[in-house]
């Protein structure tokens, strides 16, 4: 793991290396994500934070069972009681 050392300016910016933007594919205007535990914090790329979170709901969710199908036939239900 490299170690960068970074300044927070006026306001609590930081600056994202160069180095660092690369290698998370990070361009001016995109979104980071920031986990913060322990006294520590994890910086992800919009897309990598998507693809972790998918990876967790993948590991708990059988293939053959689809959130989205139950979400659907929930709301059709609903909207059938208003």
């Amino acid at each position: 793991m490299d170690q960068i050392v970074a300044r927070v300016t006026e306001g609590g910016r930081i600056v994202i290396p160069a180095s660092v933007r690369r290698q998370l594919n990070l361009s001016v205007g995109d979104e980071v994500v920031m986990l913060v535990k322990d006294s520590e914090v994890t910086l992800l790329s919009r897309a990598e934070a998507l693809r972790r979170a998918q990876a967790i709901v993948a590991s708990r969710v059988p293939r053959e069972r689809s959130l989205v199908e139950e979400l659907l036939a929930e709301r059709r239900r609903e909207g059938q009681l208003e």
